[in-house]
């Protein structure tokens, strides 16, 4: 694709952007990019294999220093739930009209900032619960790599703290290797040179993001959400009526 001077500046920023909220949060480097990124050029096949890429680039990475600190029975049980919805997502990535999915991908980053806005936790009780909301996730991480919230509402309550994280790295890791293999499978273009471009500025925003989150963990991460939702709502409001 062909950008002018403009767009690769915003591009870039917007993946220093992805890279810092992905380390500074734990999650959200494609929620809170992504609506972003359709402003510049609304062709979410172009934008999600650079980012699927980038995130296996970083979740390897701190995969791969804790590897014997998983907890692989939840990583089992949530894969066997999440994988058949997560095909049936990235089957309807392939096949839906562009513009539909330029909606859809706005529809749920809007749902995550909303309950952000409202401090509202997604929480889980009930096994079912717990099922159906691996299925949601394992849905929107196919249709769109924006399914974490769903999905680590499950994990906080199952995923002991000193694995928690390192966990949910090697959950992302093998559910974008899982969407990536279907895009080359179907013959979409992975983006490579694309990725390794954008791959020092996504650094970037992951160096200054680890930093970001040594600092929120002084103060109330809720009030952080709350002020990032109301940014992104406020975004997405601005490209649709665009």
């Amino acid at each position: 694709m062909d950008f002018t001077t403009a767009q690769l500046i915003a591009i870039s920023a917007i993946f220093v952007w992805s890279g810092f909220v992905r380390a500074g949060l734990g999650f959200g480097g494609a929620a809170l990019a992504l609506p972003l990124l359709l402003m510049v050029v609304d062709q979410p096949l172009f934008f999600l294999p650079i980012v699927a890429t980038h995130l296996l680039f970083f979740s390897s990475i701190t995969t791969g220093l804790s590897i014997k600190n998983l907890d692989r029975a939840f990583l089992r049980q949530s894969l066997s739930w999440m994988i058949i919805p997560k095909l049936v997502g990235v089957i309807g990535l392939l096949s839906l009209p562009n513009e539909w999915m330029v909606l859809i991908i706005y529809a749920i980053t809007g749902f995550y900032a909303i309950t952000w806005i409202l401090k509202w936790e997604i929480r889980s009780q009930s096994p079912w619960v717990d099922r159906l909301l691996l299925i949601l996730g394992g849905y929107f991480s196919g249709v769109s790599l924006i399914g974490a919230p769903l999905i680590i509402a499950v994990a906080v309550r199952k995923v002991a703290i000193e694995s928690y994280r390192d966990t949910l790295f090697a959950l992302w890791f093998i559910l974008v290797v899982i969407k990536m293999s279907a895009f080359a499978i179907a013959g979409v273009d992975l983006q490579w040179q694309w990725s390794l471009m954008l791959l020092a500025p996504t650094a970037i925003g992951h160096l200054l993001g680890l930093k970001f989150h040594q600092q929120m963990l002084k103060r109330d991460p809720k009030i952080v959400r709350q002020w990032i939702g109301s940014g992104l709502l406020a975004i997405i409001c601005i490209a649709l009526l665009q």
